[in-house]
């Protein structure tokens, strides 16, 4: 792809790295973001800044925030014995937009991966495992995609957690083998938590 301009090509680079963005994508959004009035720009520049700048992970969850403890975990309504483990952000506000669940949640900031060179301390485990014995949290719903680096992650946490007194369990698989949280429907994610079911037997069923 030719260009007249070094700095339409930069843009357009740069615009490309996000996922889901080639280049003849990443040139037609450059071309209209010129096309829009240059506050527009720049609002739009000073958000994603302050984003990159002044965002903060919960000290309890690791949700994405803006203050140290996050807006769930502040909430004395949530039940604090029960804790749902997800991956990113996108399966906390996917779970909340049915509605359906009212306790905790610990993002764990990806799964565990050898193929990507992830492992088990990339992720926050750790703090889950601490949580959990400390004696307070009653039951962790695995809440992870129904993928095999979704299935070995949840695996890998009961097994440190097997000793506990406490409940593991799984959402029902009303979600698709190999889909993501965050394309379920909400009817269906909402009663895929409703009908949870003990992790031990959705080991048995694998």
């Amino acid at each position: 792809m030719e260009f007249s301009s070094k700095l339409l090509e930069n843009a357009v680079y740069e615009m490309s790295q996000l996922p889901g963005i080639g280049k003849r994508t990443a040139l037609r959004l450059v071309l209209h973001l010129l096309k829009q009035p240059a506050d527009q720009t720049s609002r739009l520049s000073k958000a994603l800044l302050h984003l990159r700048e002044d965002i903060k992970f919960c000290n309890n969850c690791h949700n994405i925030s803006d203050v140290e403890l996050c807006e769930i975990c502040a909430n004395p309504k949530r039940d604090g014995r029960l804790i749902c483990v997800v991956e990113d952000i996108r399966d906390v506000m996917a779970i909340e937009n049915t509605g359906q669940y009212r306790g905790m949640y610990h993002v764990l900031g990806g799964k565990i991966s050898p193929m990507e060179g992830i492992g088990p301390q990339d992720l926050t485990i750790a703090s889950l495992v601490n949580k959990a014995k400390q004696g307070k949290v009653k039951e962790l719903i695995f809440a992870l995609s129904s993928t095999m680096e979704g299935d070995t992650t949840n695996f890998y946490i009961y097994k440190q957690l097997e000793e506990l007194p406490l409940k593991t369990s799984t959402i029902a698989r009303g979600i698709a083998v190999g889909d993501e949280l965050e394309y379920a429907d909400e009817v269906t994610l909402g009663r895929s938590i409703l009908n949870r079911i003990p992790f031990v037997n959705s080991i048995k069923a694998s």
